[in-house]
């Protein structure tokens, strides 16, 4: 029988993210044999007040830049899918965006190999949660 490990490195990673009008927060996940997907990290994050002020797809947006670089030293090199609650940032790679902090963002997200998904809010339980969090 094979040892089970924490994480396996050259498998893809999913991360689930969320933001509230305060916090932010993010999940990494990983799919384990038959287990579904499996937690390897957990993160959150207080906005500043400049941050709070910032439209939903700008936090949303920078909730994934921030989760992806929290995550790294995990998923560089490795196929990644974001799930979010908020559909319109699933565009953000794909369409020309409004403003030029989410056109720099767009830019930072090419040195990944990631794919965004929308997961409603309902279902984005852990990131939801982790976004709630005052710290």
């Amino acid at each position: 029988m094979e040892p089970m490990q924490i994480v396996y490195f050259s498998k893809p990673y999913v991360i689930e993210v969320d933001s509230s009008d305060s916090t932010i927060g993010a999940v990494l996940l990983q799919s384990v044999l038959e287990q579904g997907n499996k937690p390897v990290a957990f993160a959150t994050q207080q906005l500043t007040s400049t941050q709070k002020s910032w439209s939903t797809i700008e936090k949303e947006a920078f909730a994934v830049i921030w989760a992806l670089d929290k995550f790294r030293n995990w998923i560089f090199n490795t196929p990644v899918t974001v799930y979010s609650d908020h559909n319109p940032l699933i565009y953000i790679t794909e369409s020309a965006t409004k403003t030029a902090k989410l056109m720099r963002w767009a830019l930072a997200l090419q040195q990944y190999d990631v794919v965004f998904k929308f997961k409603a809010g309902r279902a984005n339980v852990v990131a939801d949660c982790l976004s709630r969090l005052d710290n």
